[in-house]
């Protein structure tokens, strides 16, 4: 089913009323419309332009219950003309609506007639294309999932099977996976579930000049973003800013996904190592904070090591005596903040001083007391390395015990 056979349904209807016809999508974002008859209102102009229109309007509409409608009617909302709305509908599924507009709102009975049985035309086609793409759609996610199988053989026949696909072309070099992973479920979890994957494809959309294949699984998901260049990124956080924004909307408004963006690679044999680098990276957002909205590979410093440890190595090589010690010996919760500072800031005693707010000889004297404490000395390049590493291992177990699921 093409685009240009919905097209046709929008256009022989709107020359049989001489009213300007379109098609959405059940999220209200468009899918076909009709030249206009001067019965166009700012809202169409934009759904036009946009393909969409502004969240605040879709909420509007949303509200007025259409999703529920199995015959036409009108809808009246703030900012917008009246519209009769045909739901289109085939086999008791929802698949989008069926717009005319009056600036009257009122429809005589062979309009509405007729804007049923094009909607009920455009849900038969609207059904077929939505089981091709599904079809399609599980065997490109079958192809990605052995893309990054742990066996040699399953990945050689999965690159195989993708150029079979011809979804790309071969000027198309550069292979990045951008992973998702959504909030913790918890009762409410099915709905969740199916927003989240929602919101994942919508995301897809920001994507408009290349290629961009997703697998989705309960709360997460990944991109295989295919291109001429590496992706920018002002194209990432698009993506991202998109599937968080659609997420909120249909599942929990309150909710977040976070992101990890692998390496880019040269060919479909290496996706498997920016797959595996995108998912430490969501590891590293889901842990560590302030790593922005979207944490990226080759950005994350020493704990690009130290995540590819298993969570229960990790968590025992968290346990360093030296600063269980300190801890102990700590009376006044201030020796660990104060190695912390002087270990982020390099070593600069006056950079630390002014971060902890601190006079540079309080510093000094805390820094002696470790020492005194733990043996060790500041002056040593393996004891640094023993408490540095020690302190970021700690931070990670600390925030595993917080958000067990990571």
């Amino acid at each position: 089913m093409s685009d240009r056979d919905l097209q046709s349904i929008v256009d022989e209807l709107a020359e049989r009323l001489r009213r300007s016809v379109a098609i959405d999508d059940p999220a209200i974002r468009l899918l076909a419309a009709s030249r206009h008859f001067g019965d166009e209102d700012a809202v169409r102009v934009s759904s036009v332009m946009n393909r969409s229109v502004p969240p605040e309007m879709v909420d509007r509409v949303l509200a007025q219950g259409i999703a529920r409608w199995v015959a036409p009617g009108v809808v009246d909302v703030e900012g917008a003309l009246p519209r009769l709305c045909a739901p289109v509908r085939c086999n008791g599924m929802l698949l989008g609506y069926l717009w005319l507009i009056d600036e009257d709102g009122t429809f005589t009975d062979h309009e509405v007639t007729a804007a049923g049985e094009a909607a009920a035309s455009a849900g038969a086609m609207l059904l077929r294309r939505l089981l091709l793409h599904e079809r399609s759609k599980a065997r490109q996610e079958g192809i990605l999932r052995e893309l990054v199988s742990g066996d040699l053989a399953v990945r050689a026949q999965a690159i195989e099977d993708l150029r079979a696909e011809q979804l790309f072309g071969d000027e198309s070099t550069c292979f990045t996976v951008l992973a998702v992973h959504g909030p913790a479920s918890d009762a409410t979890a099915a709905p969740r579930e199916v927003a989240f994957e929602a919101a994942v494809e919508d995301g897809i959309r920001a994507i408009t000049d290349d290629v961009a294949l997703m697998a989705a699984n309960r709360s997460r998901a990944w991109i295989l973003l295919v291109q001429r260049v590496p992706p920018s990124r002002g194209l990432v956080e698009a993506v991202a800013e998109r599937i968080t924004a659609r997420f909120r909307r249909l599942g929990d408004e309150n909710g977040r996904p976070v992101f990890g963006l692998g390496g880019t690679v040269a060919t479909l044999g290496e996706v498997v190592t920016s797959y595996r680098q995108a998912l430490l990276a969501t590891r590293a957002a889901s842990l560590l904070p302030g790593t922005g909205a979207v944490a990226r590979w080759g950005e994350l410093g020493p704990y690009e090591l130290l995540l590819k440890l298993p969570a229960e190595d990790l968590l025992d090589a968290s346990s360093v005596p030296a600063l269980a010690a300190v801890e102990r010996e700590d009376t006044h919760n201030v020796l660990i903040a104060s190695l912390t500072g002087f270990f982020d800031h390099g070593g600069n005693i006056q950079r630390a001083a002014d971060s902890l707010r601190i006079h540079r000889t309080t510093l000094y004297q805390r820094l002696k007391r470790i020492e005194q404490i733990t043996g060790c000395s500041l002056d040593s390049g393996d004891d640094r390395l023993m408490l540095h590493l020690g302190l970021k291992l700690r931070m990670i177990a600390a925030a595993y015990r917080e958000h067990p699921g990571h």
